[in-house]
C-alpha cells in the first residue's frame, strides 16, 4: 500500500515486473524455434529491450524465436509503449505540470494541478490513436507484403502487425533478421513505418493539442510549439547529414538511385531519434555519420510518448539557455513566452545524469572488451535512449557488458520520466537564503 502511495517508484516497479514476467515467458522452452529454452541473460535481454522499447538485441528475433516467443515479444513491447503514456500522464497528474494535457511543460500557465478530465482525455487519445494507427500500417503492410513480394497471407498479415505495433511504439523490433533492408527501395514498406515513428515521438500532449486546435498554431501551447518546430528542425538536420556524408559510400547509399536515397536518408533521419528500425547498413556509415547519430539518439524525440533520450523540449530549453547568455539577455525563452527557473534545472539536471550515465557505461564496457570507443558509445547511447540502432556489437558484448546495457535500457526509458517528475514534485522552498557570491565560469 506505501507502494501504491508513491507512483514515483510504482512505475519503475511495475516495469521491473513486466520484465521478470517476459523474462520468464522467453525462458520456456516453447518460447525458442528449436524447443530448448533461452539462457536467462539472452531472455532477461531481450525482455528488457523489448518492455523499454528499445530493439536491441543478442539473437536473431525472427529465427531464434518461435511464433510463441514473437508473440510474447510484441505484447511486451506494445504493453511497454502504452505502459510509458499512460506513466507520463499518471506523472502529469501528481506534478500538474510537465506531461499533463493543458498544464505542460514551459506552457507557464500554472493552475497548481491537472484536472483528472485531462488526464482521462489524454489516455482515450492514447488509446484511440494506438489502435487506429496501428491497424492502418498492419493493413498497409501486409497487402504490400502478400501482393508486391508475394509472401503468404498469414505471413504477410503477421509480420505486417508486428511491424505496426513496432513502428507505433517505436520498440524497433523487426522479424527479418536485416531489419527493412530488404525493402530499401520500397516507399510504400518504409514512409508508413517512419510516419508512425515520427507521430509516436512527438509525444501524446502534441497530438492532443492536434486534435483540438488542429492547425492553429497560435493555439497550440509552448511544449506543442517547441516539440514540433525542434522535431522539423532535427529531421532536416539528419536528412541533410546523412544524404550528404553518406551520398558516395559504397556501404550504404552509394549504389541506389536518387530516389532511393533521398528515401533511405529520410528515413534514417527518423530512426535515430528513436526507433531502431534500419534499411541501411549502420556498421557501414562514416565515422561523420555515426557522430551525427549520436547527437539525434541522445536527443531523442518528445515529452509523454515512447520516445528515449533526453527529450526534444530538454535540448531546446538548453540551447535557448546558451543563446539567452550570448545575446546577454535576462530571461531564455521562445515564442514570446520566458522559461521558468526550475525547467532550466530540470532541464540541466537531466542532461547531466545521462551524460554521466552513458559515459561510465562506456568505460566500464572498454574496460571489458577489445571493440572500438566508437561501436562502443554507438551502443550505449542507442540502449540510454531507447533507440535500438547498433553497429552489430550487441551479441559479441560478454555477459558482464550486457547486463550494463540492460541496465541501460531499463534506466533510460523509465528513468528520465522518474527523475523529471521527482524534481518537478520534489522541490521543498527553504526559509531562508544563503549570501551570494559568484565565482569565475569558463
Amino acid at each position: 500500500m506505501r507502494l501504491l502511495r508513491n507512483p514515483i517508484r510504482l512505475v519503475p516497479t511495475l516495469f521491473l515486473i513486466a520484465i521478470a514476467i517476459g523474462t520468464v515467458l522467453l525462458s520456456l522452452p516453447v518460447a525458442t524455434a528449436d524447443g530448448t529454452g533461452a539462457s536467462f541473460l539472452t531472455a532477461l535481454f531481450t525482455a528488457t529491450s523489448a518492455v523499454a522499447v528499445t530493439g536491441l538485441v543478442v539473437v536473431d528475433t525472427g529465427s531464434y524465436w518461435s511464433p510463441f516467443g514473437q508473440i510474447a515479444i510484441l505484447l511486451m513491447f506494445q504493453i511497454g509503449g502504452l505502459g510509458i503514456m499512460t506513466a507520463a500522464t499518471l506523472f502529469g497528474l501528481i506534478a500538474g505540470r510537465g506531461f499533463g494535457l493543458q498544464d505542460r511543460i514551459a506552457t507557464q500557465v500554472e493552475r497548481g494541478r491537472l484536472e483528472t478530465r485531462d488526464a482521462l482525455s489524454v489516455l482515450k487519445l492514447v488509446f484511440a490513436i494506438t489502435i487506429m494507427v496501428e491497424a492502418a500500417i498492419a493493413i498497409v503492410l501486409a497487402i504490400r507484403m502478400a501482393v508486391h513480394y508475394d509472401m503468404n497471407w498469414v505471413a504477410a498479415a503477421w509480420h505486417g502487425l508486428f511491424h505496426a505495433v513496432s513502428a507505433f511504439n517505436n520498440a524497433g523490433f523487426s522479424t527479418f533478421s536485416d531489419s527493412v533492408m530488404g525493402y530499401q527501395s520500397d516507399p510504400v514498406i518504409l514512409v508508413p513505418i517512419m510516419l508512425a515513428v515520427i507521430l509516436t515521438a512527438l509525444g501524446f500532449p502534441v497530438m492532443q493539442d492536434l486534435r483540438e486546435h488542429r492547425f492553429g498554431w497560435r493555439r497550440w501551447s509552448l511544449h506543442s510549439k517547441v516539440t514540433v518546430a525542434g522535431t522539423a528542425a532535427l529531421l532536416a538536420i539528419g536528412f541533410t547529414a546523412i544524404l550528404a556524408m553518406e551520398w558516395s559510400n559504397a556501404a550504404t547509399l552509394g549504389p541506389m538511385g536518387v530516389g532511393s536515397k533521398l528515401l533511405n536518408a529520410a528515413f534514417h533521419s527518423a530512426m535515430p531519434r528513436t526507433a531502431g528500425f534500419n534499411s541501411l547498413d549502420v556498421g557501414g556509415f562514416h565515422d561523420q555519420t555515426l557522430m551525427v547519430n549520436y547527437l539525434l539518439m541522445f536527443i531523442g524525440g518528445g515529452s509523454a510518448g515512447t520516445a528515449g533520450g533526453i527529450k526534444v523540449t530538454t535540448f531546446i530549453v538548453l540551447f535557448a539557455i546558451v543563446l539567452s547568455e550570448v545575446l546577454g539577455r535576462r530571461d531564455a525563452g521562445l515564442f514570446n513566452r520566458r522559461f521558468g527557473s526550475d525547467v532550466e534545472r530540470q532541464a540541466l539536471t537531466v542532461t547531466v545524469l545521462a551524460a554521466s550515465l552513458v559515459f561510465g557505461a562506456a568505460t566500464y564496457i572498454a574496460s571489458v572488451t577489445a571493440l572500438s570507443l566508437q561501436d562502443i558509445l554507438f551502443e550505449c547511447i542507442s540502449a540510454f535512449a531507447t533507440v535500438g540502432l547498433s553497429t552489430g556489437i550487441t551479441a559479441d558484448l560478454p555477459p558482464s557488458a550486457q547486463v550494463v546495457i540492460v541496465l541501460l535500457m531499463f534506466i533510460g526509458r523509465v528513468g528520465t520520466i522518474t527523475v523529471a517528475t521527482a524534481l518537478a514534485v520534489g522541490r521543498r522552498p527553504r526559509p531562508y537564503r544563503y549570501p551570494k557570491e559568484n565565482l569565475i565560469v569558463g
